[in-house]
């Protein structure tokens, strides 16, 4: 019996566009923090600039970045519905499931924000399994227990996401990323960490998945 191909996907600004919903509670609730608010024209600017960069420009430590992101999460719980679902994506999950690939989500939202929305988008029954794990500093760790749960071979998974971290950790822990130019980071800096692929829009997945598992 041959064994599952398995995508795995990132989901905030890969299959959810949840950037403009985070960005408006990101405001709201950074003066609670002593955290200066960010203007919607420097989103583009967000776009272009690693973690690292961030937390400098906006005078933020990193245990405050994580204590703003748990906040966020649970603001998002309330919200969830209101985000919308990245353009194209429906039919892309769809032709990937019908051509016999296996899907999951490995995410550092909560599981439950993650299964309301798909269900909300009616799309619960598309996904095999979706991981939660904070993976701020250490997203290779959350992919090599992601895949020890799940018992994936690290050849028979490919990763999709929007971030330079995803494609960073995808390195280390030895398995080919597709990073995707529609989410949190602009094409310009995705291209800077090397990913395996790079896409513009979410019909290239289902051709380009099929070329890596054929080993072309």
């Amino acid at each position: 019996m041959e064994a599952k191909k398995y995508v795995i996907f990132d989901f905030d600004g890969t299959i959810a566009d949840t950037l403009d919903l985070a960005f408006a509670i990101f405001n709201r609730i950074a003066p609670d923090y002593h955290v200066r608010q960010a203007d919607k024209q420097e989103l583009e600017l967000l776009r272009s600039r690693k973690p690292q960069e961030l937390l400098k420009l906006y005078g933020i430590t990193r245990l405050r970045l994580l204590t703003l992101l748990l906040r966020i999460q649970k603001e998002l719980t309330h919200h969830i519905s209101e985000a919308a679902l990245v353009q194209g994506m429906e039919s892309s999950l769809r032709q990937l499931r019908h051509a016999g690939f296996s899907l999951g989500i490995l995410t550092s939202n909560s599981r439950e924000n993650v299964a309301r929305f798909l269900e909300h988008h009616a799309l619960g029954g598309l996904m095999d399994f979706i991981y939660s794990g904070n993976s701020l500093f250490g997203k290779d760790k959350i992919i090599r227990r992601m895949l020890g749960k799940e018992k994936i071979a690290r050849e028979h998974v490919v990763y999709t996401g929007d971030e330079t971290r995803d494609i960073e950790a995808c390195h280390r822990a030895g398995i080919p990323v597709i990073a995707v130019s529609w989410g949190l980071q602009g094409r310009d800096l995705l291209a800077t960490s090397h990913p395996d692929h790079l896409v513009d829009d979410p019909a290239e997945l289902l051709p380009l998945v099929q070329r890596i598992f054929n080993g072309k």
